[in-house]
């Protein structure tokens, strides 16, 4: 145990006896999602380093409150990155902040979600009490590795001291495709696609224009590019698209006052929605953002009705529910885990939901 994680064990096992919430922060770079966190501030960023890098086994072990952009920076040295894009959000953003937020970028569709690439995690519960799951390999075994229940929890299970990921290699060719047509043609042709052999890796509609993003081997890439048609973009242009897209700094993100950002996570397959506001396409139509001023009720309504859920993303009363609400049953192992990681309830508390 190093010296940082005794000190945060006695700072979490003191709160837990006192019952005083703790607000986790790192970079704070994704302070804006989920729910507001109460409590004291306890900042992360101290707990930095590289424990482990093999090139060769792809795999690497890193402290939480490491930079995500010096990770990635080792990464590419070795012409290696992680694979489902993470965004930064900021230029704090930590290699934890990445794994408890669960957010990939574009290639999430062909690469797989954060915690597909979480091979191991070291961590303090709520009751400072020092935990370690996974290793440093995928293992292909019975039952579900609990390492990957992190991902995407907002620190309201533990406090992640140090994470294995699985890297890749950067593909080796890449080209981007623009085509002109309409939301229903999108849809139905990204699917087309998706039960095709090509090697596709990211897509975006928005406002009539439909991207398409192929990554592997040059040979497959340019073959991909011949059979598909359409009109391909330089490699500039391409990539400066693709990283807005990651950071939302595309113009297709931007909220006026009083707008709100909701992300819809439904089936491919599912038809245009028909809701009010800008709309964006991601995932092969697995992912659609909506912006502007629209009614949570109607949002989430009709993501359910087309086997989906909604989260208000950015913008809206953070105090309120901000995640789809929970099926009875699916409340049920939520409150379990939260009881068996954080028994006393000081971490983040009410991050994600608000009864927990």
């Amino acid at each position: 145990m190093t010296a940082i994680e005794a000190l945060w064990r006695e700072r979490v096992r003191a709160a837990a006896a006192a019952g005083t919430p703790l607000c986790l922060r790192g970079g704070g770079s994704k302070d804006f999602y989920g729910r507001e966190a109460g409590g004291d501030v306890f900042e992360l960023r101290a707990n930095t380093g590289v424990v482990a890098y093999e090139p060769t086994e792809l795999v690497v072990t890193v402290r939480g409150g490491t930079p995500l952009a010096e990770l990635e920076a080792l990464l590419a040295a070795q012409n290696q990155f992680l694979a489902f894009e993470p965004p930064h959000f900021g230029p704090a953003a930590t290699v934890a902040g990445c794994v408890a937020a669960g957010l990939a970028g574009p290639r999430r569709m062909s690469q797989g979600a954060v915690r597909d690439f979480v091979l191991g995690v070291k961590m303090l519960d709520g009751r400072g009490e020092l935990l370690s799951f996974g290793g440093q390999v995928m293992k292909n075994v019975a039952g579900y590795d609990v390492s990957r229940l992190v991902a995407g929890s907002l620190g309201t299970l533990g406090i992640v001291l140090e994470v294995s990921l699985k890297v890749l290699p950067r593909p080796v060719a890449e080209a981007t495709l623009r085509f002109e047509m309409d939301e229903a043609g999108a849809i139905e042709r990204m699917n087309a696609w998706g039960g095709q052999p090509l090697p596709v890796s990211a897509t975006l509609w928005q406002a009539g224009v439909l991207h398409l993003r192929l990554s592997g081997a040059d040979a497959a890439v340019r073959a991909a590019c011949a059979r598909l048609g359409g009109e391909r973009i330089d490699d500039a242009t391409a990539a400066v698209l693709w990283q807005s897209v990651r950071e939302h700094a595309h113009e297709a993100f931007a909220l006026a006052p009083g707008e709100s950002l909701w992300r819809l996570a439904v089936p491919t397959t599912a038809p245009a929605l028909g809701l009010p506001g800008r709309q964006v396409m991601e995932w092969g139509g697995g992912l659609r953002w909506l912006a502007g001023p629209a009614d949570a009720a109607v949002v989430r309504t009709r993501a359910a009705a087309v086997g989906g859920h909604a989260t208000c993303f950015r913008g809206g009363d953070r105090r309120g529910a901000v995640f789809h609400p929970l099926a009875a049953s699916v409340a049920t192992l939520h409150h379990r885990l939260k009881k068996a990681f954080d028994p006393a309830g000081i971490l983040n508390p009410g991050r994600l939901y608000a009864e927990f």
